[in-house]
């Protein structure tokens, strides 16, 4: 099963909503292969069977990346019948996959003549499957400069090409096709029709529970560049119990300080790179949102970026982390004793399982799906502040990842994320924070930030939130917190490292109209 899945059939698919062919419409650097793949996430991640079937990697894998931009161009007869062939190869195999048992396929491919179109639902509708054309149009030039600069440059075609060269011969391809495109006009086709990616969306005779979560989807996303960041909470007073829901200790504002000034130094030397080499007006700064949950240490340690007006800081109840039940303030062996049939439960299936009023992965990734919607929306750079457990979810969805991968996934203390989404991979690159306040007293310092948050008390009674051993070293005194040893410079930021969710086929990637939950946003 999915990460998402709420339940299985026998057939395999879900919501009754039988087979579904999604058909992509538009010319070439409209984002439908980016909106292609970001869709078949979302769908894997619900435990609907999706797969993308991209005309151009048949093309790719059957004639190679050499070819002149002249081969697309409708109006080149030579290669009219190898186009043909290739494009039919893709199809014949997604019929083949349907019967098979698969639930939504994805045709990512141009499509921009009435009569491939007519071709297309005739094949569909005579296999018995239900067919949705997506017409992705755009007609603001920086969007479209924007989508081949970061996405066709990086495409597989554009290998070892010089980036200008890259753009010049790809505008090249979509002048061949421009002649000849017709945008959907008959009004007995099931269509939804985006407009600059997400500025308006028109639907059209769209019927049915999966088609409507398709649509509901698809209103929350768009593919203008933007950075995710993860980080974790800084170390609470009592990391033992779940319902202390105990403050940071000083070790973890010191953490959230150096995490703060190390994020937005880090931001402030990759935007003046990138300044220093490009005229465009897509590759300004962005805003940076910090999202974090409403427990006392996550959003404590979000609290530091606070004195920076120009940063909103919001807090989510649903990125609180798992609640452990009556597993809270118990160690291994203490549950092993007292619960050693729940274990075993636990042990086999680490997803899916909760102990006695407790929360399990699954649980959880239910939770989050408003902020994965939200999160698709967000245009703003976003840092999220949260427990392991919600990054891991939040990162398995990213990244397609299965139930089996996420409760054992690394989320390393003292570390900072950086994800860069785009249509054919996502790039991860991750940091370790340099611990350069060593010489800062936390302990005085606390109370600034708790009254600078405005939300948490300021002065919380130390000992209700110690563990029954630091209690009994003195309720009430001042305790040294030794964190773990840090690297003490940025040079020793690991960087380079790249997770690749490039799911050409989309089977190794890995509604509810829910309202929009209103977080509370915080400014100075």
């Amino acid at each position: 099963m999915f990460p998402g899945q709420l339940y299985k059939t026998e057939s395999g698919r879900l919501f009754h909503a039988g087979a579904i062919a999604i058909i992509f419409v538009g010319l070439p650097a409209r984002g439908k292969t980016h909106v292609s793949r970001s869709l078949s996430r979302y769908l894997r991640w619900l435990g609907v069977q999706t797969k993308v079937f991209s005309v151009g990697n048949y093309r790719r894998q059957i004639i190679g990346v050499e070819v002149t931009n002249d081969f697309f161009s409708p109006a080149n007869t030579a290669t009219a019948d190898l186009r043909m062939r290739i494009a039919n190869a893709c199809l014949d195999d997604m019929i083949l996959w349907f019967a098979k048992g698969g639930q939504v396929g994805i045709l990512d491919g141009s499509n921009t003549t009435e009569e491939r179109r007519k071709e297309l639902v005739d094949r569909f509708k005579a296999a018995n499957i239900h067919y949705l054309f997506i017409e992705s149009i755009c007609d603001n030039p920086e969007i479209i400069d924007a989508n081949i600069r970061s996405v066709k440059v990086s495409s597989p075609d554009y290998v070892g090409w010089k980036d200008v060269d890259a753009v010049n011969d790809f505008k090249r391809r979509i002048d061949n096709h421009l002649p000849f495109y017709k945008t959907i006009t008959d009004p007995d086709l099931s269509y939804v029709k985006l407009i600059n990616v997400g500025e308006k969306i028109i639907v059209n005779n769209v019927r049915g529970f999966l088609q409507s979560k398709i649509v509901y989807y698809l209103t929350n996303l768009h593919i203008s560049p933007r950075k995710i960041y993860f980080a974790r909470n800084g170390v609470s007073l009592n990391e033992q119990s779940y319902r202390a829901d105990a403050p940071l200790a000083p070790a973890g504002h010191r953490y959230a300080e150096n995490l703060k000034n190390f994020l937005l130094t880090l931001r402030e030397n990759q935007n003046r790179a990138l300044s220093g080499s490009s005229n465009n007006s897509d590759d300004s700064p962005r805003p940076l949102t910090v999202w974090t949950s409403s427990r006392k240490r996550s959003f404590q340690t979000a609290a530091h970026f606070l004195d920076h007006e120009e940063i909103i800081v919001r807090q989510r109840s649903v990125l609180s982390e798992r609640n452990p039940g009556v597993c809270d303030q118990m160690t291994a062996e203490e549950i092993e004793r007292k619960y050693p049939d729940e274990l075993i439960r636990a042990q086999k299936d680490p997803y899916r399982h909760r102990f006695p009023r407790a929360e399990s992965y699954y649980d959880l990734a239910n939770r989050l799906e408003k902020v994965i919607l939200e999160l698709e929306r967000e245009k703003n750079d976003v840092l999220i502040i949260s427990h392991e457990s919600v990054i891991r979810c939040l990162y398995g969805y990213i990244f397609g990842l299965s139930e089996q991968d996420i409760p054992s996934l690394e989320i390393p203390e003292h570390t900072l994320m950086e994800l860069t989404p785009a249509a054919y991979r996502t790039e991860e690159t991750r940091h370790i924070i340099p611990d350069a306040l060593a010489g800062v007293n936390w302990q005085l310092q606390a109370d600034t930030f708790l009254s600078l948050a405005g939300k948490v008390p300021a002065s919380p009674m130390i000992g209700h939130y110690l563990s029954e051993d630091a209690s009994r070293r003195g309720r009430g005194d001042v305790i040294e917190t030794t964190p773990s040893p840090l690297p003490s410079s940025p040079a020793n930021a690991v960087g380079g490292t790249s997770r690749n969710n490039n799911d050409d086929n989309a089977g190794n990637s890995s509604q509810h109209n829910y309202p929009d939950e209103s977080g509370t946003e915080f400014r100075l």
